[in-house]
């Protein structure tokens, strides 16, 4: 599709968007099985016109997004005309590409604060339709919200364009080859292309690294973890490519499977491929990343020592390297514990933005989030916005985490649990940062740990600055540190970073309160950040209410 025709689609999917949210929203449930207003047919029209321009296997499939999101869509909270508002949406829209493919999409980040003046949309539409903020939140978009249909449309359509987005760097990569785009290839030359826009892809913006591996390809081997493997993926990509092409031949597609042929369009549908299939390949480094965590994490608990993190890294580990500054901006630190010291969460670790194996413009990809599938199946289970403590107790009885332990749903974190319904008139809600937290602690190697939203961020090595890795110094200074020996603190201090403050990601009021209660504080308009904060008093067992320790507030806390 041509530049000028992209641009002109994806500002009429905004604006058939914003047209939608002031449509009547009671009109449309009562046409019942007519079912299309003017709204769906433009938009629909808009799509199929999009998608007509895919090339095939590069094509999105619209079904598919519909199934991965239904279970999503049918958790969140809705208001009275059975919509989310722009905050869930892009929620659910994060989520479904991490599920995916592990890529988190630039604008939709968690750590992104969303208000008024910082509507948080993938900056790829912004890119291709800029629109401001205003247009996005204003109007009676707050009140009227966005439809299922208008989040397969916004999923939909974020597929299509990060699909084409891979054809800038494509063609490039074969201009440095000295091969138009408009040629075909053999298989020993797309192959090539293949390689070196690998190269291109996972080193981003370092021109120089890249200049440095094209030029000298036996560096690659020295280099670049699993490099053989990575190959040996672009041939097994290109053999089923032609095995598919062979047996399903598309239109225009024969002289795949009978010549060997290849045009640009099946490089296209190659790279395409690689981009959503990769953080599978890259799993393993990302699990061993993790086994080595874990074998310092003596107490269980989901976190190492700093000190402990930096001795490893002197004694020979490549890894574990970030600065103390770098951590804590990745919300990877916790500074809690008087006793332990600083200390490294693992899954929060294994989540941020330095473990991203791919650093794109427009996106990132990043090691599986292994907290998504138990929460799936808790949102599958429950079938809605809140749960009650029983069904959330007995519903992860039978979920394991990716050792196939069961969680141990001690009776300390059962009765927090029991709190945080009390919280919420006796329901939880599966979205708010006081379960986020609750899942966390048992699940403490695989749930990220929320800090409060705004605190913490994505920020790539690159873009954190030259002192994202430690100096000896700094290194040298924790690693000297003296800790008390672990004993019976372990049981009375495990969870020093827990805090009450409750973020909700969209207005419950419609869901925790009664129909006569409509004029409750939240307010009619509805609120978008909740923040409970219940006031600590003393420094109790854990048996009882887990408070701040050692007189730290729980202010230090963050959600990511």
């Amino acid at each position: 599709m041509e530049r000028t025709t992209r641009h002109a689609f994806f500002f009429l999917v905004l604006k058939v968007l914003n047209f939608s949210r002031f449509a009547s929203a009671e009109g449309f449930l009562r046409a019942g099985a007519r079912n299309l207003n003017a709204y769906s047919l433009d938009f629909q029209e808009a799509m199929e016109s999009v998608l007509g321009c895919g090339s095939g296997a590069g094509s999105v499939n619209r079904s598919m997004i519909e199934e991965a999101i239904m279970p999503i869509w049918q958790a969140l909270p809705k208001n009275n005309d059975q919509q989310v508002e722009w905050r869930l949406l892009r929620f659910l829209a994060h989520r479904y590409f991490m599920q995916q493919s592990s890529r988190m999409i630039r604008g939709f980040e968690p750590t992104r604060q969303v208000n008024d003046s910082h509507a948080g949309y993938a900056e790829i539409l912004n890119k291709e339709a800029p629109v401001s903020a205003d247009v996005m939140l204003g109007g009676s978009r707050k009140q009227k919200g966005f439809s299922f249909e208008d989040a397969v449309a916004l999923v939909t359509a974020l597929e299509q364009v990060l699909f084409d987005s891979e054809s800038t760097l494509l063609e490039s990569v074969y201009r440095g080859n000295h091969h138009d785009p408009h040629e075909v290839l053999s298989r020993s030359e797309l192959h090539k292309i293949i390689e070196d826009y690998m190269i291109e892809w996972m080193l981003g913006e370092d021109r120089e690294s890249i200049a440095v591996f094209q030029r000298n390809h036996s560096l690659r081997h020295a280099v670049f973890p699993k490099w053989a493997a990575i190959s040996e993926m672009v041939e097994g990509t290109l053999k089923s490519m032609e095995f598919k092409q062979h047996s399903l031949p598309e239109p225009g597609q024969a002289h795949v499977g009978l010549s060997q042929e290849y045009s640009f369009q099946d490089a296209h549908v190659a790279v395409g491929t690689i981009a959503k299939s990769f953080a599978g390949f890259w799993d393993t480094e990302c699990q061993d990343i993790k086994q080595s965590l874990v074998a310092m994490d003596k107490s269980g608990t989901g976190r190492v020592r700093l000190s402990d993190f930096y001795g490893s890294n002197m004694n020979g580990e490549w890894r574990f390297g970030e600065s103390e500054a770098y951590l804590r901006e990745l919300g990877a630190l916790d500074e809690s514990s008087p006793w332990k010291g600083k200390q490294v969460i693992i899954p929060n670790y294994m989540q941020a933005a330095s473990n991203c194996i791919v650093s794109t413009p427009h996106y990132l990809v990043c090691c599986v989030n292994e907290c998504e599938s138990i929460l799936n199946d808790v949102e599958a289970g429950v079938g809605s916005p809140l749960a009650h403590s029983g069904q959330v107790l007995q519903l992860l009885g039978n979920v394991t985490n990716f050792d196939d332990e069961p969680p141990a749903l001690k009776e300390s974190l059962k009765d927090q649990l029991e709190r945080i319904a009390e919280t919420h008139n006796g329901k939880i809600p599966l979205h708010g940062r006081l379960f986020a937290q609750w899942l966390h602690y048992v699940f403490p190697r695989e749930c990220p740990f929320p800090h409060k939203t705004g605190t913490s961020s994505a920020q790539t090595p690159t873009e954190f600055g030259d002192n994202y890795i430690a100096s000896v110094a700094e290194k040298t200074r924790h690693v000297q540190t003296i800790h008390v020996e672990e004993s019976q603190e372990h049981d009375l201090h495990w969870m020093s970073q827990w805090s009450e403050e409750e973020e909700l990601i969209a207005d419950y009021s419609v869901h925790l309160y009664a129909p006569w209660e409509g004029g409750h504080w939240l307010g009619s308009t509805g609120a978008v950040l909740l923040i409970v904060t219940l006031a600590l008093v003393g420094t109790s067992h854990f048996a009882g209410k887990p408070t701040a320790v050692g007189g730290l507030a729980t202010d230090k806390c963050h959600f990511v």
